[in-house]
């Protein structure tokens, strides 16, 4: 057995964690974890542990299951939830008083109503911030702050022993609960090893994907950090080699819809990929979808849109990370509470990361990329970590906007003056989006009214947004994109649509408007490749 080589099985499922909380990129940015962790995941874990029939009850039901409310564990689970809340109430205390120190500084500011210098209030800022954020006035003599993110990153604030990684192994019907409101508990079926993300071990494993490793490679990464769960490591690797490889296209170039939100553009001389969320390959899905194993042996660019998990999926980013060579991102803001910066997260878990402004161009061979200004989808907050891709390779002209919303027409139009017309207009049609405190309440200190909510969701294009994109740009080919349609894509995107759901509903609109003019047009689902 000591000379056989080893590869990652494609079935083998990954999931990046926080302090046993599926890693989004807010959790690894320290202060923004201190108030998820607070507010959101204490809240519902305590609601379990008080109440879990209601929660199993709930987690029956798809509509309730995926809106971020109920946890997906068992009656046997609830005294590991209670050892957990235990966990984070003792060992993590430290980030209950950051939490309470974020909402004792919003309250300071709020108090400075008369416009005049803000530089006393330095000394009144709460011990644990002192230090890590800067106070300012904007042109109206409204005053804020800024986290001084670097330095955070540097601080006893970051806690890399957080960080570990849980590896189980799928079925054809497996479930995997929904990874924003169900803390990962070690059990008979997973295995979780506690390393920080930026460690090169994780490499080793992955490249296992599609190059073998030894037995004596796997136990050094297994054994470097302490383990839980009842999973052999070694079931989790195979002697047979992955069942589809790569292949670049014989001729020219193609544009390969990868699932959600991802596309791969690629040729033999270059390969960009936007936004990844690799699915693993089961028996039920193995021709539905393009694996880990199916990815190009190098990624020259690794583009990302925003700052959602399923557009930037740190499970898949962790298992690329070794073909990537750079990831573009959106220029942020800097020091935002909601709005913290793509570039240092990546840079903490061991990616070369560039900002782009927007409309910044990137060279390709026959070609180039350029960060297109992404408007609406963030419930109006001033994020800036938001952008989408317009990329020329061999003549051929794509725009991949994700989630972008067409709120001011007159934006495209003066970008369509620079991109000209488009080959390939890809646009996300989520068209009724939670409200924004679904994703960024835990991040605000005062109660947010109904109509406020109702009124600023995460909302996409709807037909009229999108058709007036694909008219601005005179687009030949359409393909509506990430709206979750995949199942095996639940465990983050947690809708269950039906013929009557508003997003199906607009969609159709598209297809049909697309139809009566002869423009290509169709929902994306599982792989589809498109010739350049």
């Amino acid at each position: 057995m000591t000379n056989q080589q080893f590869f990652l099985k494609e079935n083998v499922f990954v999931e990046p964690l926080v302090n046993n909380w599926y890693a989004w990129p807010n959790l690894i940015s320290p202060i923004p974890y201190s108030m998820y962790m607070v507010k959101t995941h204490l809240r519902l874990m305590k609601s379990f542990v008080n109440n879990y029939e209601l929660h199993i009850i709930a987690n029956q039901n798809p509509e309730m299951a995926g809106g971020g409310e109920f946890v997906d564990c068992s009656a046997e689970q609830v005294e590991d939830v209670k050892r957990l809340i235990e966990k984070f109430e003792n060992e993590g205390a430290i980030f209950k008083e950051l939490a309470d120190s974020v909402s004792a500084l919003d309250d300071l500011i709020k108090s400075h109503k008369s416009g005049e210098t803000i530089e006393p209030l330095y000394d009144q800022v709460p011990e644990h911030l002192k230090g890590y954020v800067e106070l300012f006035m904007d042109l109206y003599h409204n005053p804020s702050y800024r986290l001084i993110e670097g330095l955070l990153y540097d601080s006893e604030y970051y806690k890399r022993e957080l960080q570990s990684v849980s590896f189980g192994i799928l079925d054809d019907d497996a479930n995997r609960p929904f990874v924003l409101s169900t803390p990962r508990l070690a059990d008979q079926n997973n295995i979780q090893l506690r390393l920080p993300f930026a460690s090169p071990l994780w490499d080793i494993i992955f490249k296992a994907r599609e190059l073998p490793i030894s037995k004596a490679q796997i136990d050094q990464v297994f054994q470097a950090g302490d383990t839980q769960g009842g999973l052999d490591y070694m079931e989790l690797f195979t002697t047979e080699p992955p069942s589809l490889t790569y292949q670049a296209p014989e001729q020219g170039s193609e544009a390969s819809y990868i699932g959600h939100a991802g596309f791969m553009v690629h040729n033999k001389e270059v390969a960009v990929v936007i936004d990844p969320v690799i699915a693993y390959r089961t028996n039920k899905i193995k021709h539905d979808v393009i694996s880990f194993s199916q990815l190009p042996p190098k990624i020259d660019y690794l583009c990302l849109t925003h700052n959602h998990s399923d557009h930037v999926n740190i499970e898949s980013l962790l298992q690329i990370r070794h073909k990537v060579d750079t990831v573009l991102v959106p220029k942020n803001n800097g020091g935002s509470l909601c709005d913290p910066s793509l570039k240092l997260i990546l840079q903490q878990i061991g990616f070369k990361v560039m900002e782009l402004e927007d409309m910044e161009v990137i060279g390709l061979p026959e070609g180039k990329l350029m960060s297109i200004p992404f408007l609406g989808e963030h419930g109006d907050l001033n994020i800036r970590s938001k952008t989408a891709w317009f990329i020329e390779l061999a003549g051929k002209r794509m725009y991949f906007g994700a989630d972008s919303a067409n709120v001011e027409p007159k934006m495209y139009q003066h970008i369509a003056k620079i991109t000209g017309e488009l080959d390939i207009l890809a646009i996300g049609m989520e068209c009724v989006g939670a409200p924004y405190t679904w994703l960024y309440g835990a991040l605000t200190t005062d109660p947010v009214s109904k109509n406020i909510k109702d009124s600023r969701r995460l909302n996409g294009s709807d037909f009229d947004k999108a058709s007036n994109m694909i008219k601005i740009f005179n687009a030949k080919q359409v393909l509506i994109y990430a709206l979750g349609l995949e199942p095996w894509y639940g465990y983050f995107m947690g809708v269950d649509y039906s013929d009557d759901s508003e997003q199906i509903v607009q969609s159709n609109q598209l297809l049909e408007h697309c139809s009566s003019l002869n423009i290509p047009c169709e929902r994306a689902y599982g792989i589809r490749n498109i010739a350049l």
